[in-house]
């Protein structure tokens, strides 16, 4: 039986459970459902949370905004953030792997080849790789996009047949139900223009993405025909309950 390929993209927010600490408990949520899914689906992740987790061990001087001190977390914090996914995942039978890329290597015939190549060969073998910017020679996602944007370069380079993005919303908010105070999820999009009308400037106090960041990240996919869900994945279970159609969140086709 031929898997479906999903990308899954989750922000620092979800990680943290909207705290201060990567959430051992939201990342044994995610490794249950992938447990569960995986006679149909591949996952491959690509994850937040190297900075939130160095900040859980350490604080560095002038541990402020600077983007080479936030380098510098990012470098202490992604063992740490590894060996949690190792951990939680391996006590569901899970294996994972480590993948650092940076958009240059999207911008080079011979790297997206061999990134191609490596995701590959990790699949077929049950590795499940789990990507993050390499922020020691990069800074991009440090500063705008919480990886959204690495999430959508990743999926349309090795044509996943889904991409879900998690956040702290149940999907994308139409702009009238924000200013109102009473959100209303956006159910389905055909449009990323109007789409781009509804979104709020507004980003979180840990993330760096915002709705933004999700917008152009599903237009890089749209591009390479792959759907993308922006869904709530502070929610126990929420992968699941998406492809069950139980939630609600923003389908993007």
């Amino acid at each position: 039986m031929n898997k479906k390929r999903i990308l899954l993209k989750i922000g620092t927010n979800t990680l943290t459970k909207e705290t201060d600490q990567i959430s051992r408990g939201k990342i044994e949520d995610i490794a249950r459902q992938i447990a569960t899914l995986k006679d149909k689906y591949e996952f491959i992740i690509v994850s937040s949370g190297a900075i939130a987790a160095a900040r859980q061990f350490v604080k560095l001087e002038h541990n402020g905004a600077e983007i080479n001190v936030k380098q510098a977390l990012a470098a202490i914090g992604q063992p740490h953030l590894m060996r949690i996914f190792q951990e939680n995942f391996r006590e569901l039978g899970l294996l994972t792997s480590q993948c650092l890329l940076s958009y240059s290597d999207f911008e080079k015939e011979a790297s997206k080849v061999n990134i191609c190549n490596t995701i590959n060969v990790l699949v077929s073998n049950n590795f499940i790789p789990i990507i993050n910017e390499n922020d020691t020679v990069a800074t991009d996602e440090i500063q705008f996009g919480d990886n959204d944007k690495l999430a959508a370069l990743t999926a349309a380079l090795i044509k996943v047949d889904l991409l879900i993005i998690a956040t702290n919303t149940d999907g994308i908010y139409t702009k009238e139900s924000i200013e109102k105070n009473n959100p209303e999820t956006i159910k389905t999009v055909h449009n990323l223009e109007e789409l781009q009308r509804e979104v709020s400037g507004t980003k979180s106090s840990r993330g760096t993405g915002g709705m933004q960041s999700k917008i152009e990240a599903a237009t890089i996919a749209e591009e390479a025909k792959i759907e993308t869900w922006v869904v709530n994945g502070l929610k126990d279970n929420f992968i699941i309950d998406a492809l069950n159609n139980k939630s609600n969140f923003t389908k993007i086709k």
